[in-house]
């Protein structure tokens, strides 16, 4: 192993995403010297439109915010850590129901400007081309998510002596909220759910979801390289794949009527939520709408919708690559690459899937490298993070998932130590939060 860097040493991080932010403001929050680089905007990337840190590209939610749901739960272990992403998110939230969704401009901007702030962190804004030059000499912490950078990908690709794993995400549309026929919109929330009505509701008789559906499946559709497989993930799959599985599938799924009643006091055959992107309601994202449709089609299909007849697009739906490694043969549980002992790897390219996810993990990254240093210089690693809390669960995910099935995935309770006894069903998501909070709560008391 690689002889142990200084305690005074800065640690380098890859990419001010979620996952990069997060760890460069607990490094540097905990005394730690941190360089950060981010190539955006001297070197755009196809998703993103600015050079702010912690930029959102899809969606502006970061699921439930529900203390027993386990998304819910991994914001209240993060809080308990002061994260940066949660903090801020908080700040700049929009009404969305039990979730906590975000204005995405006033979210980037602020951590932006906290980062920026922040004594012990520097910024150079350039693409890192040389990951072997960096690590020989530095902590380094890789964050560059889905879109990392053709030459970090070869790098890396070549380090670990194995192709990379990847899959397709898809953008959901975003509509002007002048744009829309309010007269044939209702504000509801499913089950009432939320401090009030925080969607915007397009309601679809029988007949109408029909025309509609037919009209998905005969949209052209951009196609894929010759070379590429159609490698999708679950949690965001594209409107259009999921209408091939069945005309049913839509109203299960983002189109499901369910806890709503439309305009006539009835529950419509389907629904469209719109979710409010600004606090200004000027812009409203298609929940669950992201499509890899031809433009032309979008704008022809999603118009069909009722209330989107005049519908003006600030961004149609697109599709692009999302690439991470095979972690259960790659990376330890701290998040350190085997083969390199000197790197870690923290976000989406790590193979979690999701906002939330990619944060947490580059909070567990940077603790890790806090205790390192805290550490007696006997190279004794610190104590992992229990796989009872949800911190540690997506660690357990991450190494110790089969390598020749291993997916991205959310954080969900299926990934935690089971509990033994099992309890009633309706009992279990409270007896694992309490669980974890206690197991997390420990850890940090033992670690200081």
């Amino acid at each position: 192993m690689q002889g142990m860097p200084s305690p005074l040493a800065p640690v380098h991080i890859v990419g001010g995403g979620l996952a990069g932010s997060e760890c460069a403001f607990q490094l540097a929050s905990r005394g730690v010297s941190v360089v950060l680089h981010e190539m955006r905007p001297v070197r755009p990337t196809p998703a993103h439109k600015s050079g702010d840190f912690a930029e959102l590209v899809c969606s502006n939610s970061l699921r439930s915010d529900d203390p027993e749901h386990a998304a819910g739960l991994l914001k209240r272990e993060m809080e308990l850590f002061g994260s940066l992403i949660i903090g801020t998110a908080r700040e700049a939230a929009v009404p969305a129901g039990s979730a906590l969704a975000v204005d995405r401009d006033r979210f980037a901007a602020a951590v932006s400007e906290k980062l920026q702030a922040l004594p012990g962190l520097e910024i150079r804004r350039e693409e890192v081309t040389d990951l072997a030059a960096l690590t020989a000499e530095h902590d380094t912490v890789l964050a560059t998510g889905p879109l990392t950078s053709p030459a970090l990908a070869a790098q890396l690709g070549e380090l670990l002596g194995s192709d990379y794993l990847y899959f397709y995400d898809a953008i959901a549309p975003i509509v002007d909220g002048e744009s829309l026929d309010m007269a044939k919109l209702f504000w509801m929330s499913r089950y009432g759910k939320g401090e009030g009505a925080d969607y915007l509701n397009s309601g679809l008789d029988k007949e109408q979801y029909a025309a509609f559906y037919q009209a998905i499946l005969d949209a052209e559709v951009l196609p894929l390289h010759d070379f590429e497989k159609a490698l999708f993930f679950e949690g965001c799959l594209p409107i259009e794949e999921l209408a091939r599985r069945g005309e049913a599938t839509l109203r299960f799924g983002p189109m499901k009527p369910v806890g709503l009643r439309g305009l006539d006091g009835r529950r419509p055959w389907a629904v469209m939520q719109l979710r409010q992107e600004n606090l200004a309601k000027s812009h409203f994202n298609l929940v669950g709408f992201q499509s890899r449709m031809k433009w032309p089609d979008q704008q022809r299909v999603f118009r069909m919708l009722p209330g989107l007849e005049n519908a003006e697009f600030v961004r149609l739906g697109q599709i692009h690559r999302n690439t991470f490694i095979n972690s259960p043969s790659h990376l330890a549980s701290d998040y350190r690459v085997k083969k390199s002992p000197r790197l870690r790897l923290a976000g989406q390219i790590t193979g979690v899937e999701g906002y939330l996810e990619s944060a947490a993990t580059g909070l567990a990254a940077a603790l890790y490298l806090v205790l390192e240093r805290r550490g007696d210089g006997a190279g004794a690693p610190p104590p992992g993070l229990p796989a009872t809390t949800a911190l540690g669960a997506l660690a357990r995910h991450l190494t110790e998932s089969d390598p020749r099935h291993f997916q991205p995935a959310n954080i969900h309770y299926g990934l935690f130590t089971p509990l033994e006894p099992l309890p009633r069903k309706d009992e279990r998501r409270g007896i694992y939060a309490s669980r974890a909070l206690s197991a997390l709560s420990a850890w940090k008391a033992q670690c200081g």
